[in-house]
């Protein structure tokens, strides 16, 4: 196969249907980013920060890695199916009321990590919640913020949200496929 090769897939982001074409070669973090979802956040590139990680099927993935031919037919969530400012999830205001956002770069990762833990285990405790976030680096936090604002959301009996797309934001166009690059 050659590089300048596209195949075509068939994703569901956020609860939107989206057609496109992909590379064999191509990583989910690049396509989606390229798509516009820039709440995936590049981070390493290499699988080792968890900045990228986003929901497959409801699985958290590294999107980095993740081959993007292999998302073809599949349910991809980002933070942004979460709620946006003015209709926050209840878990992005826990973690808002404890302060478990500082710089905010592992923020959407973590959110989703949690979201993939507590539709497994709605009860979760602290060592399962520290288990879901391993995966993602944090330098800002020392991640024990982010654990509480968790605890306090399962101690809460909160319904999690379901992962659907809220109303974009005013101007956030609609997805789309871009047009392949010239070369590339």
């Amino acid at each position: 196969m050659s590089g300048e090769e596209r195949l075509p897939v068939v994703y569901q982001i956020n609860g939107r249907r989206l057609e496109t074409t992909v590379r064999p070669g191509d990583r989910l973090l690049r396509v989606l980013r390229g798509l516009g979802e820039h709440s995936v956040k590049y981070g390493c590139d290499t699988g080792e920060c968890g900045a990228c990680t986003v929901l497959v099927d409801g699985e958290p993935i590294l999107a980095c890695l993740y081959p993007a031919i292999r998302a073809d037919g599949k349910a991809i969530t980002t933070v942004a199916a979460l709620g946006h400012p003015d209709a926050l999830d209840p878990l992005q205001a826990a973690f808002l009321a404890h302060g478990a956002v500082q710089c905010g770069y592992c923020t959407p990762a973590m959110l989703l990590a949690a979201r993939a833990l507590l539709a497994r285990d709605p009860a979760a405790d602290t060592a399962a919640i520290r288990t879901a976030l391993a995966g993602v680096l944090c330098r800002c936090t020392g991640y024990v913020k982010p654990v509480e604002a968790i605890a306090a959301y399962v101690a809460s009996g909160a319904e999690p949200a379901a992962a659907t797309t809220p109303a974009p934001p005013e101007g956030r166009p609609a997805l789309r496929s871009p047009a392949p690059r010239p070369g590339g």
